[in-house]
């Protein structure tokens, strides 16, 4: 356990800006604090750009306090303007609902393992039946509009052609409204969140200094990055987002095995709970042997344990091994496709691997693994052809549904790299 969070945030590379770094200290040195960072609901999924909310909140847990995580089902409906080039497109409240209690579950899986109590509050449930003057009365009234024009992220959207919507302007006053509630309810006095949210933040603070007398408190980390300047978590088929169905445990994993040494060895000190011993060890491994991708693979195993459980990591660890060469044996038709999905495929019918079963030249051919039957018998006899990563060296071999790698599917190969699915139905 961390002897103090805020030095743990700080040699770990998470602190962008606070607020009062002494206050800070002190605040936090009497045990069960409760610090909170906020979540808007805009997809049924958290995504690898959240990763490092949650891990603040996991260190919150593991550091002896009390983690808040808010969920935005009355600012969800809004959309936070922060870091925005253009207004979001407002969501049903069918779809907001059914986000809500997805991104809820997805969060309390993701805490709970910290074996410290843990709070997941909808600032819907404070915001429900609070009319439009009762809370230009009571909150508005308070904050000054020189205070909200002079924020990086509204003065941002105000210079741009599109400018800013009132209804996107009033989100940095709702929020403003959650850290005063959490102080009421729950004595929360720190706030955690992406440096994009600095604006909302002090706002919140000065809110409740104005309304309650309080001294309350920020605490920003960067935003997750790649060295170009890019946000992470983005690939070319979009997010990397932690739901299983979206993004699959293999894919999870290799996006961080994928990631330059710069970016991996950011991402272990901010995103892994390993020490910062086991960290630099690691770290050193690298430099002395970056071909073996050390930081990458501790890396990938860290968070793919944490998002997607063991079995998630070893069926990830399984998919990895089968592309570079080792047996493959009880995947999934949709695993086979996630790791194959770039590789030539051809679907047969089912019936055919009845009886004595398809020629594997016939398949190796037509696949285009092989240019030509005759071709397809070469590679064979020469023992340059496998199935499920298992070398055939008969020509007249016949493939039949004891072959199959998952259900309907196998995997063909021709020498050390070249690859092609078979899919039967």
């Amino acid at each position: 356990m961390p002897q103090n969070l805020l030095n743990e945030f700080t040699e770990r590379g998470l602190v962008h800006q606070t607020t009062d770094t002494d206050a800070i200290h002190d605040w936090l040195t009497t045990p069960r604090r409760r610090i909170y960072a906020g979540f808007d609901p805009t997809a049924d999924s958290l995504h690898v750009g959240h990763l490092v909310a949650i891990i603040l909140l996991r260190r919150v847990a593991l550091a002896g306090h009390e983690p808040i995580a808010l969920i935005g089902g009355a600012t969800g409906m809004i959309g936070d303007p922060s870091g925005r080039s253009e207004e979001r497109n407002l969501l049903s409240h069918e779809t907001l609902n059914a986000n809500i209690t997805a991104v809820g579950e997805q969060i309390k899986g993701l805490l709970e393992s910290t074996n410290q109590t843990i709070h997941i509050v909808n600032n819907a449930d404070w915001m429900r039946g609070v009319s439009y003057l009762e809370f230009l009365r009571d909150v508005g009234k308070h904050v000054p509009l020189s205070q909200m024009l002079g924020k990086d992220s509204v003065k941002s959207r105000l210079d741009r052609e599109g400018g800013l919507s009132y209804t996107e302007f009033s989100y940095m006053l709702l929020q403003s409204w959650d850290f005063v509630h959490l102080a009421d309810k729950y004595d929360c006095h720190v706030q955690i969140g992406g440096s994009d949210q600095w604006g909302n933040i002090t706002a919140g603070i000065e809110l409740g200094r104005r309304l309650r007398s309080l001294n309350l408190h920020g605490i920003t980390c960067p935003l997750l990055t790649k060295a170009d300047g890019s946000k992470m978590g983005k690939t070319a088929s979009g997010a990397v987002w932690l739901d299983p169905s979206r993004t699959s445990p293999y894919r999870f994993y290799q996006y961080w095995m994928n990631l330059s040494d710069g970016d991996a060895q950011t991402c272990l000190l901010r995103l892994t709970e390993m020490s910062l011993e086991e960290c630099q060890a690691t770290l050193q491994e690298q430099a002395e042997n970056p071909g073996g991708r050390a930081s990458q693979r501790r890396l990938a195993e860290e968070l793919t344990q944490l998002v997607h459980g063991n079995s998630g990591l070893q069926t990830a660890k399984q998919a990895t091994a089968a592309f570079f060469g080792a047996a493959i044996d009880n995947l999934t038709d949709e695993a086979l496709t996630e790791i194959f999905a770039d590789v030539p495929s051809h679907q047969f019918s089912l019936a055919t691997l009845n009886g004595e079963g398809l020629p594997l030249i016939e398949v190796m051919s037509s696949t285009k693994l092989a240019a030509s039957r005759s071709a397809a018998r070469r590679t064979i006899e020469q023992g340059g052809a496998y199935i499920n990563n298992i070398r055939v060296s008969d020509s007249s071999y016949h493939i039949t549904s004891e072959d199959l790698a998952g259900r309907t599917a196998l995997v063909l190969r021709s020498g050390k790299k070249s690859y092609a699915l078979a899919r039967f139905q």
